[in-house]
């Protein structure tokens, strides 16, 4: 375990220095970007390692693995759920999640609204857009977006703080730029109820150029934790 811990401290460290850099390069400060661990197949006490090292928000992509593991967390971590979420699996996440980054249908919507108002509390979320426009990944479409924003904001139990994307892989950073300018262009349409202060966008392979493409959240896996057994 103690190589294990080992591998976690120096992947982070690499991380923070790459974010800290591409920070700079575009003048933005490092403090404007947060790192998730993203947590799918990995042990809690290499969770914890992640968490005790300062990383203070995990995410959860399988409803079924976060209810096996949820107990074993360090108490301190905030937790996002950032997978595809059915709306028959909300009622199982919709207390211990602070944020809920895949929304991207109103049905999904109101059933968050409907549960949080049960719960008494009031849901952050993020609408995740397929910026690609791949049949393979959820997310609304960009033409989208904005109709989407305009029926689910007024929501009582909800609270519309950004966007959230998983590019698909490119040569170059179109897709982020692309993201980059739809994220602008919402937030510039101040629409009622939404906030646009959360864009969750990068991931171990590209993080470092969606920093440079005005990402405030990171989400990283395979680069903290390493390569890890995706049939689990």
């Amino acid at each position: 375990m103690a190589d294990t811990f080992g591998f976690v401290d120096d992947n982070l460290a690499v991380i923070r220095a790459n974010i800290r850099e591409a920070a700079e390069s575009c003048g933005r400060s490092a403090d404007e970007i947060r790192i998730m661990a993203v947590t799918k197949t990995v042990a809690p006490e290499t969770v914890n390692r992640a968490v005790a090292l300062g990383v203070d928000l995990l995410g959860e992509n399988r409803v079924q693995e976060f209810l096996s593991k949820q107990d074993a967390y360090d108490k301190s971590a905030e937790i996002h759920f950032i997978g595809h979420l059915q709306t028959n699996k909300v009622k199982y996440i919709i207390g211990p999640m602070t944020m809920i980054q895949s929304v991207d249908s109103v049905k999904l919507a109101e059933e968050i609204n409907r549960l949080a108002s049960a719960h008494n509390k009031t849901m952050d979320i993020l609408c995740e857009v397929n910026i690609g426009g791949e049949d393979s990944k959820s997310g609304v479409a960009p033409d989208e977006l904005i109709p989407l924003l305009e029926q689910i904001a007024p929501l009582e139990h909800i609270r519309v703080r950004g966007l959230m994307t998983i590019p698909p892989p490119s040569s170059g950073d179109v897709f982020l730029g692309r993201m980059e300018e739809l994220f602008h262009k919402v937030r510039d349409r101040d629409i009622e109820g939404t906030s646009m202060e959360v864009l969750s966008m990068g991931m171990t392979h590209d993080y470092a150029e969606a920093v440079k493409h005005g990402s405030t959240l990171v989400r990283i896996g395979t680069g903290l934790f390493g390569a890890r057994d995706y049939s689990r």
